[in-house]
């Protein structure tokens, strides 16, 4: 799976962008969004520095419970908190891609000042949930609940293929540009779904979803990532540049997967988010593959940490001190003169240099 893809820090570019936005450009463009979904979240699209620990699946018991001082201060800060990760739907099917990097296309050819705004290439999806994850415990817990959540969605679907059908581009308050889902019958239990997401994550004591309605849709973009236009007097996407799309038909997606995404993480090499954990749901079944590049992955990160650990315990003077004598004596410590065992420098003893010491 995706999880698994490289990351190329040659992708990170424009991450200075954010310099020149202004406060009073937030509170205006996105006051008349405030009661929209989660469209007014900037989940980034550009690289963002952050060497963030990567996760262990080892979750102990104490980690299992969030404190009551924690909930108690969440609580307090629940009208202004800031959500840096997202249950997310990927668009896979390449019919709905095609079509919204014609869509996108034609916009750039009407105003090409806005190449920024843009949803990149692997990042199309749609949010079930944005939430606060403070650490690397709680992201943890994060993953316990959304593997949690799979049952709960196997039985809202029952069996069924959840498939969403995308028709149409619409945008929330002229800031934020989407192709939306259609009406039928998928709508309700994809509501179902992001309900017990919210409710699963909620009491596990995580800020999710509040003050937020749900509005499925595929945002492809964005005006708040390009605030340094809006001096140039672009303020709004005006409605000619998607005419054209109204009632364009993208395609369909068959649900097949939720994965818990980073906002701020570096992405991926496909471009898509850095992903902890996914569930698959619907009638595809996960290839025996994916089981075992995603436990590879794991793997690999665990060792890479250990290493590192090691790499600094030899860099420090001391330890190579202690290499350098043992080196030098060449000798066991016991057929020394008087010489004990037990003796510091004596064999075996580089042995101690466990990096959690």
């Amino acid at each position: 799976g995706r999880a698994g893809a490289a990351i190329n820090s040659n992708e990170c570019e424009n991450v200075s962008r954010e310099e020149e936005m202004s406060e009073e450009f937030e509170a205006d463009a996105m006051d008349s969004l405030k009661d929209m979904p989660f469209a007014t979240i900037d989940i980034k699209d550009d690289c963002e520095i952050t060497d963030a620990p990567h996760i262990n699946l080892e979750r102990s018991k104490e980690n299992e419970r969030i404190s009551k001082d924690q909930i108690k201060k969440r609580k307090k800060k629940q009208k202004g908190y800031q959500p840096n990760y997202f249950l997310s739907i990927p668009i896979t099917n390449k019919e709905i891609t095609r079509g919204i990097k014609i869509l996108q296309n034609a916009i750039l050819q009407q105003d090409e000042r806005l190449a920024k705004a843009m949803t990149s290439d692997g990042s199309f999806h749609i949010t079930l949930l944005v939430m606060q994850l403070l650490n690397e415990d709680e992201v943890n817990l994060g993953i316990g609940a959304l593997l949690e959540l799979k049952p709960f969605v196997e039985e809202i679907l029952q069996g069924k293929e959840l498939i969403l059908p995308f028709q149409g581009v619409d945008t929330f308050g002229n800031q934020v540009g989407f192709v939306k889902l259609a009406e039928g019958h998928h709508i309700n239990p994809l509501l179902e779904i992001a309900e017990a997401a919210k409710r699963t994550f909620q009491e596990k004591g995580f800020m999710a979803g509040e003050n937020r309605s749900f509005k499925p849709h595929l945002t492809f973009m964005k005006l708040s990532r390009t605030p340094w236009l809006r001096r140039k007097g672009v303020k709004k996407i005006d409605p000619k540049f998607y005419e054209k799309f109204i009632s364009h038909t993208f395609g369909e997606e068959m649900v097949h997967r939720i994965d818990l995404c980073s906002m701020l993480k570096k992405k991926q090499s496909n471009g898509y988010y850095h992903c902890e954990s996914s569930i698959v749901i619907g009638k595809r079944p996960i290839g025996l593959q994916d089981l075992i590049r995603e436990a590879l992955r794991r793997e690999r990160m665990g060792l890479k940490s250990k290493v590192k650990q090691i790499k600094e315990l030899l860099l420090k003077p001391e330890t190579q001190a202690r290499i350098r004598r043992e080196l030098l004596e060449g000798r066991p410590a016991s057929s020394r003169p008087g010489g004990d065992p037990g003796d510091r420098g004596g064999p075996g003893q580089l042995s101690n240099l466990d990096p959690q010491h």
